[in-house]
């Protein structure tokens, strides 16, 4: 057998493009904690959770032990042929963290497929053809997730995934006046824009539902107002819309709550839920009250592998982890740490255009000083000195501008310093090359 660093040069022989050349791809042999090791011998802090999924940090002792348990008498389901303890203690406990009557569980392995569950549940119970979603969100690449898949246009390229969506524009913080109050000016041209999309396009009795990211994520980690998503709420409870919350990323006590959701008390109708979910093994679920699930019958949706019992036992872990380590609360307060020590270095470096953050889902948005323009090729080459330095972040927004954020839950302040001095080094040596 080859040597897998021996493929690993020639990856692209073997790999899709798409898995074989994203950014950075490091080549690694550990994980533990907020740290990997890569295989030149080198030790990393790791600032992307494996794109915000290892909440709990990389390798936990009892998501181990939890994994080994699991195994030693079940493997695998699937859930209708038999049924097991796991999936059913795992849907109590989750209720119990889920905003307002959220209790009800179809169980998928991908945030992808709890997002075409949200989309077909919301369809079927209204009996309503059309979607709303918002230009810029990121809501997956399978088909029926391309129709309200926004965050790029490459995305779409030639496969027309039009699936009876419409768009209207999110929340953009930066257009709001001089001397205006972005609450207020984000739900004013909220309203417009359905308005306008009601008139023009489509009536709201044709709209099965609404599709929000709560917080942009792929599309530039932007925080709306929390004005502007009650409204939302409001414009869906006016016609009998079904608002759906695609908390993917935001899940999991990354943005300081249990869920987006609690961060804008806003209870959505349905949610997708999927990364942090069950530290890095593949695990998601299409989330609604018992009242709306009860009107999807047997042979609507199914699944083979989701929900599957070593995953459901390790979310159970996952969820002890987050409660006993007070992880919830770590993001709040180490995101909050973490911010302002950006907003120094933001003050320090022009380069620096924006800070966006939600507890530990945090963006930085690169742009340049005298044109103001945002800078996905500053970006690529700032992560490659970051790299080098010993801290590995991710990126996001339509142009690769935002330096994605997003360590584990476990992160300490002493651990940000580390990993920000280390950016901040990366900077310098991008403007002094």
């Amino acid at each position: 057998m080859t040597h897998w660093l021996d493929l690993y040069k020639n990856m692209g022989d073997y790999l899709a493009p798409s898995m074989a050349k994203d950014h950075p791809n490091l080549p690694v042999v550990k994980e533990e904690g907020c740290y990997y090791w890569g295989a030149d011998g080198k030790k990393y802090l790791d600032f992307t959770s494996g794109i915000a999924v290892t909440n709990t940090g990389h390798r936990h002792p009892k998501i181990v032990q939890s994994i080994k348990d699991a195994a030693d008498s079940l493997v695998h389901g699937p859930s209708g042929v038999i049924m097991y303890d796991s999936i059913l203690n795992l849907s109590e406990q989750l209720a119990e963290v889920l905003p307002g009557d959220l209790g009800c569980f179809f169980f998928a392995n991908s945030g992808t497929e709890a997002i075409e569950g949200a989309l077909k549940l919301a369809k079927f119970v209204t009996e309503r053809p059309y979607v709303i979603s918002f230009t810029g969100c990121f809501h997956g690449r399978s088909m029926g997730a391309l129709g309200v898949t926004t965050s790029k246009s490459k995305y779409r390229k030639f496969l027309q995934p039009s699936h009876l969506s419409y768009q209207i524009p999110y929340a953009d913080v930066k257009a709001v006046p001089v001397g205006e109050d972005p609450e207020v000016y984000c739900v004013k041209q909220l309203e417009k824009d359905f308005k306008k999309l009601f008139k023009h396009q489509v009536t709201p009795e044709e709209v099965a539902a609404v599709i929000l990211e709560p917080v942009l994520g792929e599309g530039g980690y932007i925080i709306p107002p929390k004005a502007w998503v009650k409204k939302i709420r409001e414009i869906c409870d006016e016609h009998g819309i079904l608002l759906i919350f695609d908390e993917v990323q935001t899940g999991f006590g990354r943005t300081g709550e249990w869920f987006a959701a609690q961060y804008f008390d806003v209870t959505p109708d349905i949610m997708a839920i999927a990364k942090g979910i069950a530290s890095g093994l593949p695990l998601s679920a299409t989330v609604a009250s018992k009242e709306i699930k009860k009107k999807w019958p047997i042979g609507s949706h199914g699944t083979t592998f989701g929900g599957n019992p070593i995953a459901c036992s390790v979310a159970l872990t996952t969820l002890e982890i987050l409660k006993e380590e007070n992880l919830i609360e770590n993001s709040k307060v180490v995101g909050a740490y973490a911010r302002e020590q950006l907003l120094a270095l933001k003050a320090k470096y022009p380069i620096i255009s924006d800070v966006r953050s939600a507890g530990l889902m945090i963006g930085i948005e690169i742009s340049n000083p005298e044109t103001g323009e945002v800078d996905g090729k500053a970006v690529g080459e700032i992560l490659d000195y970051a790299l080098e330095e010993g801290v590995l972040f991710y990126l996001c927004g339509n142009e690769g501008e935002v330096i994605r954020m997003i360590p584990p839950l476990t992160v300490t302040k002493e651990q940000i310093d580390d990993g920000l001095q280390m950016l901040e080094r990366a900077i310098q040596t991008y403007l002094n090359k």
